[in-house]
């Protein structure tokens, strides 16, 4: 099964381009894979040891800056994420934070499933912090597609 995933850009289908402002990160990679969004949304929160590691670090360095540790306690979530809307093709989850407002769309369509990241700095701390995780982000959502297409999808 091939599992290439490949950098692309934001499709034109999703939700997430009416929050795209100058200053905001925005990266996307797919996959070819036939799934939901709420599946592989679940495949792709169901984080590795060495990836829960990383968050677990991440944890660690940002608690002293005041920074939001655990996802908000409200409504539905896949994984640790917030589901903020969903749609046949698209689910969005995350949340606001001090620094940062982030988003995560996983969209399906065409048999593809992209997985894009939309943050929104507030402020020096948030693109610090963006620049400092970005590498880490890459290699998370990466991992997280290459996932998606290998697993087998429940029923």
């Amino acid at each position: 099964m091939q599992t290439d995933v490949i950098a692309t850009s934001l499709p034109e289908t999703s939700a997430l381009h009416a929050r795209i402002a100058p200053g905001d990160f925005i990266d996307c990679y797919r996959v070819r894979a036939e799934a939901s969004p709420r599946e592989a949304a679940r495949i792709i929160t169901s984080f590795p040891g060495w990836a829960r590691l990383l968050l677990e670090l991440r944890r660690v360095v940002t608690t002293p800056f005041g920074l939001i540790n655990d996802a908000p306690e409200t409504g539905d979530h896949v994984g640790i994420f917030p589901v903020e809307s969903e749609t046949a093709t698209e689910l969005i989850a995350g949340f606001n934070d001090r620094h940062l407002d982030f988003r995560v769309s996983v969209l399906c369509e065409n048999g593809h499933v992209h997985l894009a990241t939309w943050v929104h700095p507030h402020n020096l701390g948030g693109r610090i912090y963006l620049a400092t995780i970005l590498p880490f982000h890459i290699l998370i959502a990466r991992d997280a597609l290459a996932r998606v297409a290998r697993m087998p999808l429940a029923a």
